[in-house]
């Protein structure tokens, strides 16, 4: 499988240019994951169903199957800070490609989403697994880069970079230790 993260800040269409990615991916055949990193406390499921009885009922893990769609829930008993590899080996093997989202300070290569609108600074400059930055506006990077500039308006020529450069985003879990 392949493995690029998404990095950026807040408003800066991490999120956005993920899903057309992954509508560009599909469209050509591709199976996609999706590794999302939250900053807050989250929950899916919802207060009175069964899933949420048994977790609220003290259950470390709940599990929910149908024909269409699987869901694990773990409860971590006290904080836990899980890494993207640790993450990366929980899921389904036989995918072309997973997308991370966040984990900005991870050593997987990454593409940086920015936009100057956003008023955030750029990651690039100071993180050498960045290997592209999508923008909006290549004239307004405040830095100079020798890495690819894509343009995050036209998300299937993201996605046809991605496959160009495939071979470099190939995910070997024993080179990160996992």
């Amino acid at each position: 499988m392949k493995v690029v993260g998404f990095a950026g800040f807040s408003g800066a269409g991490k999120t956005t240019l993920i899903e057309q990615v992954i509508a560009a991916f599909r469209a050509r055949g591709l199976r996609v994951s999706v590794i999302k990193h939250a900053h807050h406390r989250f929950d899916i499921d919802r207060p009175g169903k069964d899933s949420y009885r048994h977790r609220e009922a003290g259950a470390f893990e709940v599990l929910i199957a149908s024909r269409h769609r699987l869901a694990l829930m773990r409860e971590f008993e006290r904080d836990t800070e899980l890494t993207v590899h640790q993450l990366l080996a929980q899921l389904q093997r036989g995918v072309d490609w997973v997308l991370v989202e966040g984990f900005r300070g991870s050593d997987l290569h990454k593409i940086e989403v920015w936009r100057a609108e956003a008023g955030h600074p750029v990651l690039y400059p100071d993180d050498e697994f960045m290997v592209a930055i999508a923008t909006d506006d290549a004239a307004r990077l405040p830095a100079e880069t020798r890495r690819p500039v894509l343009d995050l308006n036209r998300p299937a020529a993201v996605a046809d970079w991605l496959l160009e450069q495939g071979a470099r985003f190939e995910y070997v879990a024993e080179r990160y230790g996992a």
